[in-house]
């Protein structure tokens, strides 16, 4: 008879953490999902005394990936093979998703590579369409009136100074 999940996968993405660019799980966080007591929460803990301060005395441990695979061979209970089962999944998909991201920042950056030796053509086609869509500009009619009068002979012709 197979037990159901325990809990739901987002439970367990919650609690990956990335440390030192490795996907890692608390031992505190293990503790909890496998619902064994931790020696540090048992230490705090007592029936007549809890601690002043709070919190635990030791930093927890970090557990990649392939050191929670471990515990499967160490817990043998169902429920904890069922909850090994669990995390594994919780890894596999967070690895996917990051895959997939990985996948889209490099398109991206192919399309930005790609489109941007086209910068300088596509502000060349931009201007010509701006200067299709704007009107030429026409001369501006002059202030006042004109006297149109015929020219003389004589007008355009200079003297020449003679010299004394």
């Amino acid at each position: 008879m197979a037990i159901s999940n325990p809990f739901p996968i987002e439970l367990v993405e919650q609690k990956i953490f990335i440390i030192r660019n490795q996907k890692v799980m608390l031992s505190i966080n293990l503790a909890e999902l496998y619902g064994v007591e931790h020696n540090e929460w048992s230490n705090l803990k007592s029936q007549f005394v809890t601690s002043s301060w709070g919190g635990i005395r030791k930093l927890p441990f970090a557990f990649t990936e392939q050191g929670i695979a471990m515990l499967s061979s160490v817990l043998k209970s169902q429920s904890a093979v069922q909850v090994n089962i669990q995390i594994m999944r919780a890894f596999v998909k967070l690895r996917e998703i990051l895959f997939t991201h990985k996948e889209l920042a490099q398109k991206l950056k192919e399309l930005e590579l790609k489109f941007e030796s086209h910068d300088e053509q596509i502000m060349a086609i931009f201007e010509a369409i701006n200067q299709l869509i704007t009107p030429p500009e026409k001369p501006k009619p002059q202030i006042g009136f004109r006297v149109k009068e015929p020219k003389s002979k004589y007008e355009g012709k200079r003297l020449k100074k003679v010299s004394s």
